[in-house]
């Protein structure tokens, strides 16, 4: 589904990532981890076309997208969950789902779409008129997984969903994810709360100082000696 091959990118002149390669496989939850600054989120915006690669190449669904704006990419059935949510504060939580429906084959069906969401996120039911800035971290974050999904994507990929949030509501956003995952959505992840996202994860590579380090099955990876003492200090 999406093929990463020997992707070198970075910002200004600074090389992040150097040779990264991966695969994610339709139906799969596959993951990224790493330490901070390792240049998984990096590897993620060179995905979504806001950094353009060096070197390398990126094909989806055998359509080649590197080098393609954000808007060609997200046309092409790729959304990501941002860090730190980035919703419209002073826009209703409605208005802020609305505004993941803007390419066309999604505003046809944004009704629909929306309802679907809704029976995912019960509690954003509930504050639909609501300032998305009015509610709590947790709900934020549930809206912004749900402006995803209104564009109605084929691969979601998520940039560290649990930040910021306390340890009961990130178990709740790795339920959403999980729950999301049995619905067939494609999911691609970077987190760096590893125990969490290995768990789910069908398959996973290990970023260090921007290259691909290791990889393997979720259970693999969470039974790796180095993963153990250099992420879990096990």
């Amino acid at each position: 589904m999406l093929k990463l091959q020997g992707i070198s990118a970075g910002y200004g002149g600074t090389e992040i990532i150097r040779n990264v390669s991966l695969e994610v496989r339709k139906g799969e939850v596959v993951t990224i981890v790493g330490a901070n600054g390792a240049g998984k989120t990096t590897t993620l915006r060179t995905i979504c076309g806001i950094v353009k690669p060096t070197a390398g190449s990126i094909e989806f669904e055998g359509r080649r997208l590197d080098g393609q704006g954000s808007d060609a990419i997200v046309a092409a059935g790729i959304t990501m969950v941002p860090e730190g949510r980035q919703l419209f504060p002073h826009i209703s939580v409605k208005d802020n789902l609305l505004m993941g429906a803007y390419k066309p084959s999604a505003r046809a069906n944004a009704a629909q779409r929306m309802e679907e969401v809704l029976e995912i996120f019960p509690r954003v039911r509930e504050r639909m008129t609501q300032m998305a800035g009015s509610l709590s971290g947790g709900e934020q974050q549930m809206v912004a997984i749900g402006r995803g999904l209104m564009s109605n994507p084929s691969l979601l990929m998520f940039d560290e969903p649990s930040l910021g949030l306390s340890p009961l509501l990130v178990s709740q956003v790795f339920d959403v994810i999980d729950q999301i995952v049995r619905l067939g959505m494609t999911v691609l992840i970077v987190e760096q709360n590893i125990v969490h996202t290995l768990k789910i994860a069908d398959r996973g590579y290990v970023l260090e100082n921007g290259e691909i380090t290791m990889t393997g099955t979720g259970r693999e990876l969470l039974e790796n000696p180095h993963i153990k003492k250099a992420y879990l200090g096990i």
